[in-house]
């Protein structure tokens, strides 16, 4: 059976506090061809570094990335000693990637917000680590640093992931950044601009804007699932999204504003308690589906296996490198795989050439 470089999932996709799940995922996902697995980092069971290793532990060809982790929360040599680590572990399969976060969880937190200038300091930082050089002496954004240095002997080749929902850092992550890690329940249309935005960032900057690898993020929650997790997972998810940002999410999509005042008008939402994709009960959930517009939630893949590899195939013609299909574990969109294998759209393979970080990025050069 032929790898899909082109297809990742997310590790411990939502909420989790079980961690060793990672590793039947790591192992599932590799079984199935998929060519990366993304970690997301939350301050509970689901520290980046741990996961990341353990996932290395555990397979032989697929990608593995940071999807994502805040550069703020690690001292810098640490981050870097931490990519170098993966990158020898996996034997090249690591990717670093790094996200804004949260401005309101970083002041409770008293660590700094995360800024545009702070992150292509911090970048430029590990990639001068990684290429064997002291940092001697620096003042920047990204913090004032006496002295630096891991190994005059390193020339690690080791890519860099942004996170990105708006124009602005979209175009930002393409001066800067291999690739580009997008969010779920973005609209075909939402999806192509944003591909341009980070081809448009990559040319401004003197790069190839082809070299720079977008990955998309798509919900895929298919009739194969039961009810209750097909709730949870659709629309338990994009109203957790709503609860947090909603006004960004809705404002990239260009979605009606006033659908979500009515959202957040309602009593169960406004007073609910935490995410509702983490404790909601399948009638809350049905509750805030009928809050929901249709057009909303149709920026998934729905339906049977055959539609859902469909809309799988469809990410691709909007310009995607890559999909990352969002909220199932392996094992769960495994009937959406294999009828995806049916219709791999022409081409895709040769994009995408199997093994090492060419997973995340086959457009960087070896």
């Amino acid at each position: 059976m032929d790898d899909l470089p082109e297809l990742g999932f997310y590790g411990l996709a939502g909420h989790s506090g079980t961690p060793r799940d990672l590793l039947g995922q790591v192992r599932d996902g590799e079984r199935l061809g998929l060519g990366a697995v993304f970690l997301s980092e939350r301050f509970t069971t689901k520290e980046a570094a741990t996961l990341s290793g353990a996932a290395g532990a555990v397979s032989e060809r697929i990608g593995i990335a940071t999807a994502a982790t805040n550069h703020n929360t690690r001292h810098p040599l640490l981050t870097a000693t931490f990519a170098t680590t993966m990158h020898r572990l996996t034997e090249g399969r690591f990717a670093l990637g790094l996200g804004r976060g949260f401005d309101m969880l970083f002041d409770v937190m008293g660590l700094p917000r995360v800024t545009a200038a702070q992150l292509e300091d911090f970048i430029g930082i590990m990639r001068r680590l990684w290429r064997g050089e002291a940092v001697i002496d620096h003042h920047g954004p990204a913090g004032d640093f006496p002295y630096l240095n891991q190994d005059a002997a390193f020339d690690e080749d080791i890519p860099i992931l942004l996170t990105a929902m708006g124009e602005r850092t979209l175009e930002f992550a393409g001066s800067v950044a291999d690739g580009v890690v997008l969010h779920t329940f973005f609209t075909d249309e939402t999806l192509h601009r944003s591909v341009a935005a980070v081809r448009r960032g990559a040319d401004k900057a003197g790069r190839d804007p082809a070299s720079v690898r977008v990955w998309s993020v798509l919900a895929t929650v298919g009739d194969h699932l039961d009810e209750e997790a097909r709730l949870r997972k659709l629309v338990g998810r994009l109203a957790t999204y709503l609860q947090g940002y909603g006004d960004l999410l809705v404002r990239v999509n260009g979605w009606d504003p006033a659908a979500l005042a009515r959202f957040r008008a309602d009593d169960l939402v406004s007073g609910f308690p935490g995410a509702f994709d983490a404790i909601g009960t399948k009638a809350q959930l049905e509750h805030v589906a009928g809050l929901l517009p249709d057009e909303w939630l149709a920026a998934a893949a729905t339906g049977d296996p055959a539609r859902c590899a469909q809309h799988v195939a469809g990410q691709f013609q909007q310009g995607a490198d890559g999909v990352i299909l969002h909220g199932v574990t392996p094992a769960e969109v495994e009937p959406v795989v294999t009828a995806y294998r049916e219709i791999r759209p022409p081409g895709i393979a040769e994009r995408n050439p199997a093994g090492g970080t060419a997973v995340l990025n086959p457009g960087r050069a070896r």
